[in-house]
């Protein structure tokens, strides 16, 4: 059993009657909550998202990954591959957004030599690549409207034609798209083809975005931390809670990647061992505004404790009481009950804890 956030900073400030009302939360990479697919976060919602990529992982259908920029979706595709029988396969990417039109149909399914001005040897596309394995295609709805037929036929039939070759290329390849944008409404004003809208539809997974998921922005927070401060050697193991609370509190328009972005330059400029971003960035920009009130320690301290009392059934000792679940002794836990006031509801974890005891 694991706490979130060790409380061991914000404990021992209180033991040692510091009055500041700045607290602190140490962080552990140990206890970052981290599958082996690289998703991190213990929210609702993005439970439910890994439910549905456990769920179609084994098939072969077409995934349609939905969600606004910055949402993980390439991750999420990660994930479906690396849980599929394909694993052992290749997993190719295509950002079409990226790709010019005129390209596009080249970089997709290759081309022969001399199948234009330019085209001096034979090339293999991503779909060959993807042969065995699985195909990522990004930014789909950029995906021009006179390719969609020819997308299609890929999708139904597992085959094509090189440019500049009139033999057919067949391949076992399973696809992912994602998009931000509206395809329903793309297909309304003849931009994309309803037929290919289905056909990559089959099983639709939709992201949502970082301000419906706040609960996992300090568990990324944490995770990013460690990871760029182990990047430029720096040490850095405390973020103060109101820098915590400002940034749980924005709306970040840009999800997951804005809020990468913001903690590596966080981690460049602060100087000591807590993390101090700039945090007027985000009164600056459109989003969630900055907490106007914090806890104080003694508050924060309580409130610290009680959640970790109801997470262990009010159970104080043994190894799995709250005690061992703050990671401190159990006399030092009972003193500071006290202090806070709440030794006198601990009696409600009495019968428990003697039940508990025989089995530490």
């Amino acid at each position: 059993m694991q706490s979130n956030w060790s409380e061991t900073m914000i404990l021992k400030a209180f033991d040692h009657g510091d009055s500041r009302s700045e607290t602190y939360m140490t962080i552990s990479p140990k206890q970052e909550p981290q599958d082996a697919r690289g998703i991190i976060g213990e929210s609702r919602a993005l439970k439910t998202v890994l439910q549905q990529v456990n769920m179609v992982a084994p098939t072969d259908s077409t995934v349609l990954i939905q969600g606004e920029t910055g949402t993980g979706k390439e991750l999420i595709a990660r994930a479906i591959h690396q849980s599929s029988a394909r694993s052992y396969g290749p997993f190719i990417t295509l950002n079409c957004a990226a790709i010019p039109a005129t390209l596009m149909e080249s970089e997709l399914f290759g081309y022969e030599r001399g199948a234009f001005t330019g085209a001096v040897t034979q090339r293999i596309g991503r779909f060959e690549a993807a042969n065995g394995g699985t195909l990522f295609l990004d930014e789909i709805g950029e995906i021009p409207p006179e390719l969609q037929v020819k997308l299609l036929r890929v999708l139904q039939e597992q085959e094509f034609e090189r440019l500049g070759s009139t033999r057919t290329t067949r391949v076992n390849v399973r696809v992912i798209a994602a998009t931000n944008r509206d395809l329903l409404q793309m297909i309304e004003e003849k931009q994309f083809r309803a037929d290919l809208y289905y056909r990559l539809s089959v099983f639709p997974i939709p992201l949502p975005p970082l301000r419906a998921r706040r609960e996992d922005i300090p568990l990324l927070v944490r995770h990013f931390v460690n990871k760029y401060a182990e990047r430029m050697n720096k040490i850095m193991d405390e973020i103060p809670s109101t820098v915590m609370d400002a940034i749980v509190a924005y709306d970040w328009p840009g999800n997951i990647r804005q809020l990468q972005n913001f903690v590596e330059h966080g981690v460049i400029i602060s100087t000591g061992f807590a993390f101090e971003p700039p945090l007027g960035q985000l009164q600056s920009r459109k989003g969630g505004a900055l907490p106007k009130t914090r806890k104080t320690l003694e508050e924060a301290t309580r409130d610290h404790i009680l959640q970790a009392l109801d997470q262990t059934r009010w159970v104080v000792g043994g190894r799995h009481g709250t005690a061992a679940y703050l990671g401190i002794a159990r006399t030092t836990l009972l003193s500071k009950m006290r202090r806070l006031g709440i030794e006198a509801i601990r009696e409600r974890g009495a019968e428990r804890e003697a039940a508990f005891a025989s089995m530490a």
